[in-house]
C-alpha cells in the first residue's frame, strides 16, 4: 500500500499529527504496570509472571522493527501504520479473550506477541518520513512523533485505572477494559493512516538542506560499523535502566513508602505512572530538540551521566522524601524518553537518510534486549528479596545499583562514537536519492 504523494502546497506540519495518532496509541505499553496488580490478584501471578506480556511486547517491538524496517522503507508509512493498527488492536482483543477465559497464556500471546508486532511496525512507521519532511530539524521532528509513544500512558494510565474501578478488577473487568482499549485504539490509529503523506521531492522546504546531503550508508553496511554497535549499547543501557522502573512504577512507589505514616494509595500510584509518562513525553520533544543545538553526543552525555546520579540519589536517600523520589524518577524518565527520540537523529548524523528507517529498525533490537533485562532485573531481584523476608525499599536497592553500572557502560560507549569510515558510504548521495525514488515508484 503506497502512501499518497503530498499535493503542491501541502503543509509538512500535518505529518506529525499523523505520526502522533499512532504513537499515542501504541504508547499504552508504558501503562502496563496499572494492569499488573489486578492480574496478579485475579490470576494468582507473581510480579515476574505479570511482567511477561510487557516484556514479550518489547522483544517483539525490536524484532519486528528489525525485520520489518526494510519493508517499511519500501512500502511506505501508510502500509506500516495499517499493519500496526491491525496487530496492536488484535492483540488487545486476544488479551480480552484470555482474561475472560482466565487463560493467561492468551494474554501473553495477544498483548505480547501480536500486539508487540504492532508496536514495532508502528514505532518506526513515521521516522524516515519525518526526517525527510524536516531535514533541517531532524531531532525536533522525530521528537514530536516519538513524544507520542512516551505520552501514551499519560492517557492510558488514568483511563485504565478508571475502567478497572468501574468494571471491576476481576478477570471479567480486566477483559472488558482490554476490549475497550482494542476498539478505541483502532479508531484513533485510523486517523494517522488516512492523514499521512510523503514529500514530492527530496527538498520539501526550499531553505532546508537536501534530505540526501552528506554521508549516506545503507542498512546492510551500517550494521558492519562500530558506530552502529556503540549506539546499540548506548540505547540498550539507557533503556534497561529506565524500563525496569517504568514497568514496575506503581508497585515500586507503593513499596518505597509502605512503612511510612503516609503510604501511597493505588490511585496515587496510578497518578505517579501518569506523571512518569508526562516526563517521558516531555523529554522526547525537549531533549531531542535541544540535541539539534548542542549535538547528539553531548545530549547523551547528559542522559547517561546525570541519569546515573539520579539513580544514586534514589538508591541511597530516595525513601527519605517522596518529593525527592518523584523528582529523580521524573528526570530519569525524561532522559529515557529523550534517548529514544534523539537516536533517529543520531543515526541520521552518522549514516544519512538513505535507509535510516531500516537502520533504526535494526537498532531497536537493543530495545528488545532491554525489554527483557530491565523488568527481569527489577522483578527477579524484588521477588528474591521478598522471599528472604525483606520489604519496602529493600526490595530494589540491588537493582538500582545495577542500573547505575549500566548507565556508566552506556556513557563510555557514547565517548567511543566517531564518524563513519568512507568505505561504508554509498558511492554518492545522488545515487541514494535515485534508489529511494525508484523504491517509492515501484
Amino acid at each position: 500500500m503506497s502512501p499518497p504523494i503530498a499535493p503542491p502546497g501541502w503543509s509538512r506540519w500535518l505529518v506529525p499529527p499523523a505520526a502522533l495518532s499512532v504513537h499515542l496509541s501504541i504508547g499504552q505499553a508504558y501503562a502496563w504496570s496499572v494492569f499488573k496488580p489486578p492480574l496478579e490478584s485475579a490470576l494468582d501471578l507473581s510480579g515476574t509472571q505479570s511482567a511477561l506480556p510487557f516484556q514479550l511486547g518489547i522483544v517483539m517491538l525490536g524484532l519486528s522493527a528489525a525485520f520489518g524496517g526494510t519493508l517499511v522503507e519500501r512500502n511506505g508509512p501508510r502500509w506500516a501504520m495499517t499493519v500496526a493498527l491491525i496487530c496492536f488492536s488484535s492483540g488487545f482483543l486476544l488479551s480480552a479473550l484470555g482474561a475472560a477465559t482466565e487463560q493467561y497464556w492468551l494474554i501473553v500471546f495477544g498483548y505480547g506477541f501480536v500486539g508487540g508486532i504492532g508496536l514495532g511496525i508502528g514505532y518506526i512507521s513515521p521516522v524516515s518520513t519525518l526526517i525527510k519532511w524536516f531535514p533541517d530539524r531532524p531531532g525536533m521532528a522525530t521528537g514530536i512523533a516519538i513524544m507520542g509513544f512516551g505520552g501514551g500512558a499519560l492517557i492510558a494510565s488514568p483511563w485504565s485505572a478508571q475502567m478497572l474501578e468501574s468494571f471491576g478488577s476481576d478477570s471479567s473487568g480486566i477483559a472488558l477494559a482490554f476490549l475497550v482499549h482494542g476498539l478505541s485504539y483502532a479508531v484513533f490509529m485510523l486517523l494517522g493512516v488516512l492523514l499521512v503523506r510523503v514529500p514530492r521531492s527530496e527538498k520539501p522546504v526550499a531553505s532546508a538542506p537536501s534530505a540526501y546531503e552528506g554521508v549516506q550508508v545503507s542498512a546492510r553496511n551500517a550494521v558492519r560499523t562500530p558506530q552502529f554497535w556503540c549506539l546499540w549499547i548506548i540505547l540498550c543501557m539507557n533503556v534497561t535502566a529506565g524500563i525496569g522502573i517504568l514497568e514496575k512504577a506503581a508497585p515500586m512507589i507503593t513499596d518505597f513508602f509502605a512503612d511510612t505514616s503516609t503510604p501511597v494509595s493505588a490511585s496515587a500510584a496510578a497518578g505517579f505512572v501518569a506523571l512518569l509518562s508526562a516526563a517521558n513525553m516531555a523529554g522526547r520533544i525537549v531533549w531531542s530538540s535541544t540535541s539539534d543545538l548542542v549535538g547528539r553526543k553531548n545530549i547523551y552525555r547528559l542522559y547517561l551521566g546525570a541519569g546515573a546520579l539520579m539513580y544514586a540519589l534514589i538508591a541511597w536517600v530516595g525513601d527519605s522524601s517522596k518529593p525527592l523520589f518523584i523528582v529523580c524518577a521524573l528526570v530519569i524518565l525524561s532522559f529515557y524518553g529523550g534517548g529514544f527520540a534523539t537516536i533517529p537523529a543520531y543515526l541520521k548524523d552518522l549514516f544519512g537518510t538513505y535507509q535510516v528507517g531500516a537502520i533504526h529498525g535494526r537498532l531497536l533490537t537493543a530495545w528488545s534486549t532491554a525489554g527483557v533485562l530491565g523488568p527481569l532485573i527489577v522483578n527477579w531481584i524484588a521477588d528474591r528479596q521478598e522471599e528472604a523476608g525483606k520489604s519496602g525499599e529493600a526490595l530494589y536497592g540491588t537493582s538500582l545499583i545495577i542500573m547505575i553500572g549500566l548507565l556508566v557502560i552506556g556513557f563510555v560507549a557514547n565517548e567511543l562514537v566517531r564518524p563513519v569510515h568512507a568505505r561504508h558510504h554509498v558511492p554518492a548521495p545522488k545515487e541514494a536519492a535515485d534508489v529511494h525514488e525508484r523504491q517509492q515508484s515501484a
